[in-house]
């Protein structure tokens, strides 16, 4: 990658991480957590013991029977910033959902984004370890992939 490159590069992602980082809104968590507690399923964006991750996609507009569509600013922004992530991709090597995690952990101070990493990590470990444990180490298992989960949560990863 040339100089005019890195920094033009740069100046589009600074701009763009600003504007993202001004929101201080936090961002909608896509990842629901499957849990069974008393004996009842519960779905929720925290993690639980023993809990299935579930990814899903929200639906982004509704059209009407006129053919028009409808969409919400977030919508908008959302479509922009996939647009921006693969626009930049071959520079970044990153998809729009790696980028939006990236863009999401930037205004994390350096360590919290090292242990974000590492819990990445220790969580894709925990889940494969998960699928294939022994009813005996299912429960230690389990509640280290609780543990790494809730700090990640906790950090904002």
């Amino acid at each position: 990658m040339n100089l005019a490159s890195q920094l033009l590069l740069s100046a589009l992602l600074t701009g763009f991480v600003s504007s993202v980082v001004a929101q201080k809104v936090p961002p909608p968590s896509r990842t629901v957590f499957k849990c069974e507690v008393q004996g009842k399923v519960v779905y929720s964006d925290s993690p639980c013991l023993g809990a299935t991750k579930i990814d899903v996609e929200p639906t982004r507009g509704l059209n009407r029977s006129s053919g028009q569509e409808q969409v919400g600013k977030d919508v908008r922004n959302e479509r922009l910033n996939e647009v921006f992530a693969e626009a930049v991709r071959p520079i970044t090597r990153k998809d729009a959902k790696q980028q939006a995690v990236a863009t999401r952990r930037f205004k994390l101070p350096p360590e919290a984004q090292r242990e974000c990493r590492q819990l990445d990590l220790d969580m894709q470990r925990q889940e494969a370890a998960e699928r294939t444990s022994s009813t005996y180490a299912l429960p230690e298992v389990q509640k280290q992939l609780l543990a790494s989960r809730s700090r990640s949560r906790a950090l904002g990863c």
